[in-house]
């Protein structure tokens, strides 16, 4: 079945449709659930709850934009309320404590495989690979990254820089 005969089927909730769509999208969306949450039985976890989400609200997809975009914001979303309950931000540090930002020289970063710079995101602490996540790699602005969070813009910036120095600085310590 093709994408559209996907999410029709799916409409109209026949199993081996959404099962299609599971297996399709799985692998991806749960690469998105560990860039928020450094723990693969939780990020099972937001993949399940997330997939359940799409299949009940499948019905608000209107076909505008991308299928795959559609999908990601949900399971985005989900890491997000999951982040939130947990109060992620809550243990952040001052900026003044903050290592000095470190610049790894360019081949260090051309060395590095994407499973490799995934790990290292995925070392940061939780606060910092959220906004890490959301400024970077989802492209939220840090307005938008407040307002979803419920903090201020200059705490997404804190947040923000700081994560870029704890990578820089991971990144330089494993080419020395």
């Amino acid at each position: 079945m093709d994408e559209q005969q996907l999410i029709a089927g799916c409409k109209s909730e026949n199993r081996l449709a959404q099962r299609e769509l599971y297996e399709k999208y799985a692998r991806r969306m749960l690469a998105v659930c560990l860039r928020y949450v450094n723990d693969m039985e939780t990020a099972r976890d937001l993949l399940q709850d997330g997939f359940v989400r799409v299949f009940t609200n499948i019905h608000s997809y209107t076909g505008s934009g991308s299928f795959e975009g559609w999908l990601r914001k949900i399971f985005v979303n989900g890491a997000l309320e999951y982040l939130r309950k947990s109060d992620v931000l809550r243990e952040s540090t001052d900026l003044e404590n903050s290592a000095e930002l470190v610049q790894p020289d360019s081949s260090a970063i051309e060395n590095l495989s994407a499973a490799e710079l995934m790990k290292v995101i995925q070392e940061l602490p939780a606060g910092f690979r959220t906004v890490f996540n959301m400024f970077a790699i989802e492209g939220y602005s840090h307005k938008e990254i407040s307002e979803i969070l419920g903090i201020t813009e200059s705490t997404s910036r804190s947040q923000f820089t700081r994560a870029r120095q704890l990578l820089q600085k991971r990144i330089k310590e494993l080419y020395k």
